[in-house]
């Protein structure tokens, strides 16, 4: 097995130099009752690299020999299915585990289940346990956790939620402990992540790569130092890993004596109020952080200094409302909430004062602002983008102008037609890894559980051509039949967007740009893979290639500019260049092609023309598609309704993509006013 890279030979993470993923990482194993920690950045950056070497320094444990589960033999309390376990069962002492979780992994392997082996050949019911038991007590990790299949989301927030993983199914039903510490690593740029799960990881890192030249040539000199002798560089970082793990495992027996003080106390619950989180474990999960800092430290009572680390870790991702907000944690904000003094110490015990004390924050805060309340600042008033600095040009003759979007709302769902055989999403029916089971088939390319009748059954029809022992049917590989479920897909969703002269009309444009927003937010909800084509002037642009990154795409809509002639016809031949382009990457990725524009072309002499070709020529692709029709008010042309029926789409006003007015149109149809037919 070859040596991992030393968790203290990583930039930032010598011990007395802990940048903000070194801390994170080790705060955690200090307090596995943080929840564990979620590290975002660019690609290159380390992130795999610490979180592997981080097993290394962590502290052992002491298990029983013969259990599969790892429970803890100094807690009388723990069970585990393969006890119990007699009073003189051998232990060993042995490394933490980091558990790697695939993003393409199966819910059997996650969860466990019937061991097939002994089933089959030997008539056994026996349990098999899966990556969930194998992390008990350890570290679970997920690379690219935010490409995880929902079906596995839902199975890590069960688990990390209950501590225990209770399986039934296959004739088998097992309850075990999975109490680990969840580490998971993300590129923003690929996606952002499930808001349920992101708000399990108890803190967040941003990491990047160091612009100082120094830095980066040190990076590089100690990585290929590694490449060219692990054992020795391993040996050159030895006492500096061997301290880390003192000073973890002392951390550990100093948690449980920290102080944590009601002034303390109520600073966290001032900071997490101040920053309007939801919920209440933002709190929790700030005060265990804080607390696991101060041991970390060496400190017997949390510190002023314990608050503001913990707050600057477990904060940020608690702030988005949705996935276009911009991580991060306003300092300054933070450290008003603070305060300059230090806290004061503990009241003694007894009766309070007959005064009572003052509430904290009120007579030292800073004089509120002009025309402000209660201290805070006052709100700042968004700039019209119509008024003031110039508007930087697009593409095309003429300058555009941009106009920024609504409050998105929930739009009617668009399907890709037909079934699927893609990765398990949200959108379009299709062959998936969960759903209801609709039959069986050979086991193939796809991962699928065991059917265990239809195999069965498949072996049965073969019996009196084989020899019989006893009276066991004899099962063959080729009598294997795996489920084949129904569930939902993932889906590529290409807007092709018209920012020409006739969309520029402030009501018009705003309107537009609030349903893609919508359709967007619709997107990341669904997992879906987006991408952005603007047409305007003489060109149509890429602006964003295709990807699961919502929130540049909502990023790139909001300078979008509009104004200048409509070249259509480029606008849907750069629409059907990426959808061949992106067919030959990913032939399991069915595109859902959503046109928005209002039907005109005025690219030219023979721009109807052109644009007739294009739209059949986007047509014959064989691509579902949606024409959003951004003409509005009494006097319409109807051009965009020709255009969807070249491309063999549907037609949907803008007005009516909202799933609510169409639920209100639905309404009027089906009870109409007064008990009129």
């Amino acid at each position: 097995m070859p040596l991992s890279y030393p968790f203290s030979a990583v930039l930032g993470c010598e011990l007395d130099a802990l940048d903000d993923l070194g801390l994170a990482l080790v705060l955690t194993a200090v307090s596995p009752d943080i929840g564990g920690v979620l590290v975002r950045g660019e690609k290159g950056t380390a992130k795999s690299t610490t979180v592997r070497a981080l097993a290394a320094v962590l502290p052992p444990i002491e298990a029983y020999a013969a259990d599969r589960f790892s429970i803890d033999p100094a807690d009388p309390s723990a069970s585990s299915p393969d006890g119990p376990f007699p009073d003189d069962a051998e232990t060993v002492t042995r490394p933490v585990r980091l558990v790697e979780l695939p993003v393409g992994a199966t819910e059997d392997r996650v969860l466990g289940s019937l061991h097939l082996e002994r089933a089959l050949a030997h008539g056994k019911v026996e349990y098999e346990p899966g990556l969930l038991a194998r992390a008990h007590r350890g570290v679970l990790y997920v690379d690219e956790v935010n490409l995880l299949h929902d079906h596995l989301v839902d199975l890590l927030l069960d688990a990390a939620a209950m501590g225990r993983v209770s399986v039934e199914r296959d004739g088998v039903s097992v309850e075990h402990a999975s109490r680990f510490v969840l580490i998971g690593t993300m590129n923003p740029e690929e996606g952002e992540l499930r808001p349920q799960l992101l708000d399990r990881f108890g803190l967040t890192v941003e990491v990047a790569a160091p612009r100082d030249p120094a830095l980066r040539a040190e990076v590089v000199r100690r990585r290929m130092a590694y490449d060219l002798d692990p054992a020795g560089f391993v040996a050159r970082f030895r006492s500096a890993e061997r301290a880390l793990t003192e000073r973890i495992e002392s951390a550990r027996e100093r948690v449980a004596k920290v102080r944590l003080g009601d002034p303390a106390l109520l600073k966290v619950a001032e900071v997490c109020a101040a920053f309007e989180v939801d919920g209440l474990r933002a709190d929790i999960v700030t005060a265990r952080t804080a607390v696991a800092h101060a041991a970390w430290q060496g400190r017997d009572e949390v510190t002023r200094a314990d608050i503001r680390r913990a707050a600057l870790l477990a904060l940020p991702h608690r702030r988005r409302r949705n996935p276009f907000d911009a991580p991060g944690l306003d300092e300054e904000l933070l450290d008003r909430v603070l305060g300059d003094d230090e806290l004061p110490p503990e009241p003694p015990e007894g009766p309070a004062p007959p005064d009572g004390p003052e509430p904290p924050g009120r007579d030292d805060a800073e004089p509120p602002a002009p025309g402000s309340s209660d201290g805070e600042e006052p709100a700042p008033t968004p700039a019209d983008p119509l008024e003031g600095a110039p508007v930087p040009p697009g593409p095309g003759p003429s300058s555009g102008q941009t106009v920024a979007a609504g409050a998105p709302y929930r739009p009617r769902l668009l399907k890709v037609q037909g079934l699927g055989d893609g990765v398990a999403g949200r959108r379009s029916r299709a062959i998936s890894t969960t759903g209801r089971r609709v039959g069986a088939r050979r086991p193939g390319g796809a991962a699928g559980s065991l059917h265990l009748v239809e195999t069965l059954l498949a072996a049965a029809g073969r019996q009196p051509g084989r020899p019989r022992t006893g009276t066991r049917v004899e099962l063959r590989p080729e009598d294997l039949r795996t489920a084949v479920r129904e569930g939902r897909e993932a889906n590529l969703v290409l807007f092709c967007v018209d920012a020409s002269g006739s969309m520029a009309a402030r009501r018009r444009m705003t309107q537009v740009k609030t349903a893609i927003l919508s359709l967007l937010l619709d997107a990341y909800r669904r997992r879906d893979k987006v991408g952005l084509i603007t047409f305007r002037g003489q060109v149509a642009e890429l602006v964003l290639p295709p990807t699961h990154s919502v929130d540049i795409a909502a990023a790139r809509l909001e300078e979008l500019p509009a104004g200048g002639r409509t070249p259509l016809a480029e606008g849907l031949l750069e629409a059907a260049r990426v959808l061949v382009r992106e067919r030959l990457r990913d032939p399991r990725l069915r595109p859902l092609l959503v046109v928005v524009t209002d039907g005109r072309a005025t690219g030219g002499r023979d721009a109807v023309v052109r644009a007739q070709q294009a739209a059949e020529h986007v047509a014959a692709l064989g691509v579902t598609a949606v024409v959003v029709d951004g003409e509005t008010g009494p006097l319409r042309l109807g051009l965009a309704v020709e255009l969807a029926a070249r491309l063999r789409a549907e037609h949907l006003p803008v007005a009516e993509l909202s799933a609510e007015t169409l639920a209100a149109t639905v309404h009027s149809h089906t009870h109409p006013v007064n008990g009129a037919a």
